[in-house]
């Protein structure tokens, strides 16, 4: 069992995200883009959720759908947070681009699909001029 070098799902979702339309997706996989600003890191988890459940990324009766992307998404938060989940309640802000992809990435298909979720953008303070950039990644199997 080995990832396949073309089918790198987390190396896709950030190419997908910084490159937008200059990304090569293999053909079997789905994504889709994104934007969310806000102080309520809820609102950034509803925002992918909801573009996921509406771009046919996951289907959100499949509770283990939901589930897997719910993790994605919580991995890439901490690394936008580096660790630390909180944004408002210690008075930072974010403007932040997102990008899901779904696929198989490795040679078998038995291996089954996995979603990958990526965020890029500014955080910071809620001053405009004080913020910087920041980008996560998160992954998972479904």
């Amino acid at each position: 069992m080995s990832l396949q070098s073309d089918h790198l799902i987390g190396k896709h979702a950030m190419l997908l995200l910084l490159l937008e339309d200059e990304c090569n997706i293999p053909d079997s996989w789905k994504s889709c883009t994104g934007k969310v600003g806000t102080m309520d890191s809820q609102k950034i988890v509803a925002a992918i959720e909801t573009a996921a459940k509406n771009n046919g990324m996951i289907d959100g009766d499949i509770y283990r759908e939901t589930h897997a992307l719910y993790h994605a998404i919580i991995e890439a938060l901490h690394g936008i947070t580096r660790g630390q989940l909180s944004i408002g309640s210690v008075l930072r802000t974010v403007g932040l681009r997102f990008s899901i992809v779904r696929g198989n990435p490795y040679e078998k298909q038995q291996e089954g699909e996995w979603i990958a979720v990526a965020l890029y953008g500014t955080i910071g303070a809620p001053i405009k001029g004080l913020e910087h950039e920041t980008m996560g990644l998160g992954i998972n199997h479904i």
